[in-house]
């Protein structure tokens, strides 16, 4: 099926669903209130889902912003303050997206549990808020009743079937909204964030930024579905502030799918049908809250994933078993690069402010955590163009040194220039936008998503900077972005693995992708933490091959054990011992340096693997 075609498939099935469901569940016990109620949450659930589902944030304090759209958009109507309902509509829902950016700005600054506590507190308080100190405006326990429908010129947009049909249309825009989100550059690195948050903030992303912009998203939506309720129903009710509204959210998000978009419309269906009809049974009705929650249990027993979730993993396992039979087996050498792969291009180089200076220079680099000196007094440069190693024993400080280079923890003392120019406290994210990037000795990768999709989110970051909210365009519709994923793809030798999920390769390969994620960002200066780390000879050998092909056109920086690799591959040897500068020199002279032999080596033969 033609690609274009196929991605507008949701949003066609999602259409012939609403048009037929008025028609349909009627006669299967479900009034028009309720169809109404269902779409108003599942509105509601659009910004939740774009933040728990693609973002993995929980917030239990959706209800805060439900009802500030709501109670701000029946303010101004009951008290004839505006008599346009569509305007009304509007200046709630940014009252709740402000609402949103200034919990948000406090929230995303923790992460787990932490967030969801934050969220459930501003929850609380806003509730308190509403039915206390602000009671004269909300009407406290009693709410606002008599808030006027909305107009169409004179066409009065009343409950029933004109209510339901505005309702749909208003579903239908946000969820083709929320999904061009999900599918945008912005979008992509929700799901980054999500997958390995730790990651995304290596490759040059802003994660807090992003966090606080799906934050207020989730709130735009929630004050818009909270200000349609108290049109919906001409009454603004006090329970749209509970914290049984934020969790009754997750509830029905979860039984529906998290992550589909449709999972909280589908959950609420469920959720809401149940709840009303339990009740309608003589023999269960006073039973009806025990008999839902078990329904709840069966249903996430059942469902691991949702009930939407479900179906799309399984659509997603079939092609992800499709694009797998298409692709060759490694056999023994087939890890082997190609011969000659193209040279990658270096997307916005950086402007060195001095041209004679070293690409990377360490001057009194320390890192002391309590009494322990895990680098002491570390200095070394790095000429520009060449391939320079740090070696040492287990202990040595090489891995906190390589963090400190990449600014990924701040030094306790000393400081580190990049061309000249100082980049020791502007933390790893504004260090990738300048010009270093750095793979991890254990692979930090985004395991569900293909190849191309982890390269892509390393090569946006340079493209759009730190941050950028292009939400309405598709994230592979960077041609720059694009070609730099294929050069990438092409040098690593992972061409054939494009769409292929990164969990479902053999190590050898997620150790190169582990490589390529940091050339994608097109760095001057390249960190490698052992790359070659629990590889096969097999696979040693042609990621050596990857190390000299990649050196062409940039500074290298290598820590690695394997002394083989080393003494091919480095003009220069720094060797630390014990957090401190040992030996300096050419492989060579470190080969002949006997305080390395007696300190390091240990009287090891020459090219002996330590």
């Amino acid at each position: 099926m033609n690609r274009a075609r196929a991605s507008f498939l949701p949003e066609i099935w999602l259409a012939a669903t609403l048009l037929v469901v008025p028609f349909v569940l009627p006669h299967l016990g479900a009034t028009f209130d309720l169809l109404q109620r269902v779409l108003i949450i599942g509105i509601l659930g659009l910004g939740f889902d774009l933040l728990f589902g693609a973002t993995g944030l929980l917030s239990f304090g959706q209800a805060a912003f439900f009802g500030t759209g709501g109670f701000v958009t029946a303010y101004l109507l009951v008290n004839n303050i505006l008599s346009s309902v569509w305007i009304s509509l509007l200046i709630g829902t940014l009252c709740a997206g402000v609402f949103g950016l200034l919990v948000g700005w406090l929230a995303v600054r923790r992460i787990g549990i932490y967030f969801a506590m934050i969220t459930l507190a501003f929850g609380q308080m806003s509730f308190f808020l509403e039915n206390s100190p602000l009671s004269a405006f909300t009407g406290g326990e009693n709410g606002l009743p008599g808030v006027p429908v909305p107009r169409l010129g004179s066409f009065r947009i009343t409950a029933g079937w004109p209510m339901y049909w505005l309702l749909a249309l208003i579903f239908f825009v946000g969820f083709v909204l929320a999904r061009r989100i999900l599918h945008s550059p912005f979008g992509l690195i929700l799901q980054a964030i999500k997958a390995n948050m730790t990651r995304a903030g290596m490759l040059g992303h802003a994660v807090p930024v992003y966090k606080l912009a799906v934050f207020v998203i989730a709130a735009l939506y929630a004050g818009l579905a909270g200000g349609l309720l108290g049109v919906f129903q001409s009454y603004m009710p006090p329970d749209a502030f509970a914290l049984s509204t934020s969790g009754d959210l997750v509830v029905q998000t979860v039984i529906g799918g998290v992550g589909t978009l449709i999972g909280p419309l589908v959950g609420a269906s469920i959720w809401l049908y149940l709840r009303d009809n339990l009740q309608l049974i003589a023999a269960v009705g006073a039973l009806w809250k025990l008999l839902l929650g078990l329904v709840f249990v069966v249903l996430v027993i059942a469902f691991r994933r949702g009930i939407a979730g479900e179906i799309r993993w399984l659509i997603a396992r079939r092609r992800e078993a499709k694009a797998a039979a298409n692709v060759p087996e490694e056999g023994g050498l087939a890890a082997e690069i190609p011969p000659v792969p193209r040279a990658l291009p270096l997307a916005a180089p950086l402007l060195r402010a001095n041209p004679e200076a070293p690409a990377l220079q360490a001057n009194g680099l320390s890192k002391n955590y309590g009494g322990l000196h895990a680098v002491e007094d570390v200095s070394f440069s790095v000429r520009t163009g060449s391939i320079h190693a740090v070696i040492g024993p287990n202990g040595a400080g090489k891995t906190t040194l390589f963090k400190m280079l990449a600014d990924e923890i701040p030094p306790t003392a000393g400081e580190v220039l990049l061309f000249g120019r100082r980049i020791t406290g502007l933390g790893i994210t504004r260090t990738v936008q300048l010009g270093i990037g750095k793979s991890n000795q254990l692979n930090q990768l985004f395991l569900e998503m293909s190849v191309a999709e982890n390269l892509r989110i390393a090569a946006l970051a340079r493209r759009r900077g730190t941050f950028r909210a292009d939400i309405l365009r598709r994230a592979d519709a960077l041609a720059d972005v694009e070609e730099q994923i294929i050069a990438v793809m092409e040098t690593i030798g992972l061409r054939h693995r494009a769409d292929v999920p990164v969990h479902v390769l053999p190590y050898g390969e997620k150790r190169r992708l582990e490589i390529g994620l940091a050339l994608a960002s097109g760095p001057n200066v390249l960190l490698l933490d052992e790359p070659l780390a629990g590889m096969s000879p097999a696979e040693r050998t042609a990621t050596r091959a990857l190390i000299r092909n990649i050196s062409r056109n940039r500074t290298l920086v290598i820590v690695e054990h394997d002394m083989d690799a080393i003494f091919e591959l480095a003009e220069r040897i720094t060797v630390l011992y014990e957090g401190r500068l040992l030996a300096e020199g050419s492989p060579e002279e470190i080969q002949n340096d006997q305080r390395v032999q007696d300190a390091y080596l240990g009287g090891m033969h020459t090219h002996e693997l330590a």
